[in-house]
C-alpha cells in the first residue's frame, strides 16, 4: 500500500516536517493552556488551605454521582479519540467518522449532565452572589468553593464544548475527503486538545467532587 500525498504548504520542504510542526504548535498551544488552568489550580490550593473545613462541607453539596458519570464520559470519549487518530493513518474512513461522533456525541451528553448539576446549584442558593446561602457558619469559605467550581469548570465546559466542534468538523472532513490518511495530522493535533480536556477534567473531579469524602 503506498503512502498517502500529504498537502505540502510552501513554507514546508517535506510532509514530516509539515507534521512536526503542527504536532509542536498544539504542544506549544497546550503549554499555555496549562498555564491558564494552573493559575486557577494554584488560587484552589491556596484558599483550601485557608478553609479546609469549608470545602470539605462545600465538597459535600455536589452532584458525586453526576461528577462519576461525566468523568467516566470523558474518558470514553478519549478512547475513542485516540482510536480514530490510529485508524485515520489507515484510512478507515467509515470507523474514523463513527468514532469522531461518537466522542462529539459523549461531550454533548457531559455537557447536558453538567448543565443539569448547574441548574441543581443555582436552585439551591449556591451560585456566588448577593443570594448565595450556605448552612452553618462556613458561608465564606464554602462561597469560595463555589465561585472556583463555577469558574474551573465552567472554563473547562467552554473547552469541551471547542473540542467537541474541533472533533465535528474532523469528522467532515475526513468523511469527504478521497484520502482520508491525508488527513492524519489535522485529527492528530485535535486529539492532543481532547486529551488535554480530559486530562484537565481528571483533577477537576477530585478536587471538588471527593474531598468531602476524604477530609
Amino acid at each position: 500500500m503506498s503512502e498517502p500525498t500529504v498537502p505540502l504548504a510552501h513554507q514546508f520542504e517535506e510532509p514530516a516536517q509539515q507534521q512536526e510542526a503542527a504536532t509542536l504548535g498544539m504542544w506549544i498551544f497546550l503549554a499555555t493552556e496549562v498555564l491558564l488552568f494552573g493559575g486557577l489550580f494554584l488560587a484552589y490550593i491556596v484558599y483550601r488551605d485557608q478553609a479546609p473545613q469549608a470545602f470539605a462541607a462545600a465538597s459535600g453539596k455536589t452532584m458525586l454521582v453526576a461528577g462519576t458519570i461525566n468523568t467516566a464520559v470523558l474518558l470514553v470519549s478519549s478512547y475513542f479519540v485516540a482510536n480514530a487518530v490510529h485508524l485515520t493513518t489507515l484510512g478507515r474512513r467509515k470507523v474514523v467518522v463513527v468514532l469522531l461522533l461518537a466522542a462529539v456525541l459523549l461531550a454533548a451528553v457531559f455537557l447536558v449532565i453538567k448543565g443539569f448539576e448547574y441548574h441543581h446549584k443555582i436552585e439551591e442558593g449556591l451560585f456566588p452572589g448577593m443570594n448565595f446561602h450556605f448552612p452553618g457558619g462556613q458561608a465564606r469559605g464554602a462561597q469560595m468553593f463555589f465561585v472556583l467550581y463555577f469558574t474551573m469548570t465552567g472554563l473547562h465546559a467552554l473547552h469541551v464544548a471547542v473540542g467537541a466542534a474541533i472533533l465535528a468538523v474532523c469528522a467532515g472532513k475526513v468523511l469527504l475527503s478521497p484520502d482520508p490518511a491525508r488527513l492524519a495530522t489535522m485529527v492528530d493535533v485535535s486529539g492532543l486538545y481532547w486529551h488535554f480536556v480530559d486530562i484537565v477534567w481528571v483533577f477537576l473531579f477530585p478536587l471538588f467532587y471527593l474531598i468531602s469524602h476524604r477530609s
